[in-house]
């Protein structure tokens, strides 16, 4: 497992190198009785129609805060954790989807419109989404110019090549009520092997049908074998309580994958121990930054939450 965080975090900063040139202690369990109830009617077919275009998606422009977002992440995804006082801890919770698995993945995840971060180098991605090869990973990406959903690009520039911001007419379309929070649905699959294309969707529920976010082929520069669903963070401690700034400013927010499929041979399937194995079976809310954090297993490796 040490293996394949050094090889996923110098993956990532390779990535955003290419970004920047252009512009619980409580262990983890089975079941938790508080996590958001995902009914059918929440989790799309993977084969309903597949047609339009997400409303709202853009290609983002070179700001400011953009710039100071890839210097942060230039710096946070050098090293698993801290490599200086002074620099973002980055750390990873969920499942990887291992080689030769699937050639597709869909899931549905939770958003928190009201999740608010105040300083400019801490960035939550919870969830975040990648199949193996896959030219793009989808990101719910919360950072402190807005929350947004992210396409980020790994088969050609890096970066956020789409973005959709998180606001009345995403809920609208894109979201249903899971419990107490929101959800979205996404899906990325390979449409051709030759030159590895893929495509990536979001689930419009106001029209029951898959519209494209972002369309990208070429080799896939992530340097991993596996793909993932997981919770992420950049986080940097708030001397005033000696955790995480996310850590207070997330405290009433639920971050969960459920209904993780994988696609094989054109199968759909759940996600399951022979395929997707925890990135780590029983995290520490201490390496999180946050010790109240719970990482629940709340499926055989097709459903986690994150809470406190």
């Amino acid at each position: 497992m040490n293996r394949r965080r050094s090889a996923l975090a110098a993956a990532l900063l390779a990535a955003v190198a290419g970004l920047a040139s252009l512009q619980s202690t409580q262990p983890a369990t089975a079941a938790h009785p508080a996590h958001p109830t995902h009914p059918d009617s929440l989790t799309p077919s993977p084969d309903a129609p597949h047609r339009g275009t997400v409303a709202g998606v853009r290609t983002p422009d070179r700001n400011v805060a953009r710039d100071r977002a890839v210097q942060a992440l230039k710096k946070g995804r050098s090293a698993p954790f801290r490599t200086a006082a002074a620099d973002p801890t980055h750390n990873w919770w969920g499942i990887f989807p291992e080689p030769g698995t699937h050639d597709g993945i869909t899931a549905t995840h939770t958003v928190d419109p009201g999740y608010r971060v105040s300083t400019d180098d801490n960035f939550t991605y919870a969830p975040t989404t990648k199949a193996q090869n896959s030219c793009m990973e989808v990101v719910t990406a919360y950072w402190n110019s807005g929350n947004e959903i992210w396409a980020w690009d790994w088969c050609g520039a890096g970066g956020p090549a789409k973005t959709v911001a998180v606001d009345a007419d995403f809920k609208a379309k894109y979201t249903r009520p899971a419990g107490t929070e929101l959800a979205y649905s996404v899906q990325l699959v390979r449409d051709s092997a030759a030159n590895n294309s893929w495509s990536s969707y979001l689930y419009n529920y106001r029209s029951a049908q898959w519209e494209l976010l972002y369309r990208q082929s070429g080799r896939d520069q992530s340097g991993l074998d596996h793909g993932w669903d997981m919770f992420e963070i950049y986080a940097s401690v708030d001397p005033a309580t000696g955790t995480g700034y996310y850590c207070t400013e997330a405290r009433d927010t639920v971050f969960d994958s459920s209904a993780i499929q994988l696609r094989h041979n054109g199968t759909w399937k759940p996600a399951s121990p022979s395929d997707s194995p925890w990135t780590e079976q029983n995290p520490s809310g201490q390496d999180f930054l946050c010790p109240s954090l719970s990482f629940i297993r709340a499926g055989a490796d097709d459903h986690w939450t994150v809470r406190q």
